[in-house]
């Protein structure tokens, strides 16, 4: 059987033809919803959705105040179901403790819920979290790597110090803005 001139092209180096037609429809669906994705009004990219995606679990909500022996510091926390949670046990007092010279920690009356929270994360210093295994709020005034059911609540905006006393630290946990 003789094949017709209109299929010539075809058999001619067909197997690669055949590969790059076959990447290009594995490929252009790809591509187009990472497009559309990252794409703005108008169709030009943009990295705000990226950016939002990476904020919207920090964005601070409400300041709160914590007199350890005395001393005063500040800290913001997130707008996080985490950080709600724990803004709805305060006013709170504790007796914060240190564990291994790196941060603060304390019994909550309640364990916290965590839902749509990362499995963990990379505290900085200052940062006030929730440790879900434990149940326990975490203050960090030392570095620390990352720590899987750490959940972050919020960070310290002032008057971190007072966390670097030693022994128990018996500690007044208010809110001083809605």
């Amino acid at each position: 059987m003789k094949v017709g001139t209109g299929m010539r092209w075809y058999r001619r180096g067909s197997g690669s033809r055949r590969i790059a037609l076959f990447a290009i429809a594995l490929l252009f669906p790809g591509l187009v919803s990472y497009r559309a994705g990252i794409a703005g009004a108008g169709g030009a990219p943009t990295d705000a959705g990226i950016v939002a995606q990476a904020t919207d679990e920090r964005t601070p909500t409400m300041k709160i105040r914590m007199t350890i022996n005395g001393n005063t510091s500040v800290a913001r926390l997130d707008d996080t179901p985490a950080a709600a949670d724990f803004a709805s046990l305060l006013p709170l007092t504790v007796t914060l403790s240190d564990y291994h010279s790196i941060e603060k920690i304390s019994d909550l009356p309640k364990r916290l819920s965590h839902d749509g929270a990362p499995s963990g994360y990379e505290p900085e210093v200052g940062d006030v979290a929730y440790y879900a295994p434990w149940g326990n709020l975490a203050i960090f005034y030392r570095d620390f790597g990352y720590a899987r059911g750490l959940v972050r609540l919020g960070t310290i905006e002032s008057g971190l110090d007072a966390l670097t006393q030693s022994g128990p630290l018996a500690t007044a946990i208010e809110r001083i803005e809605p």
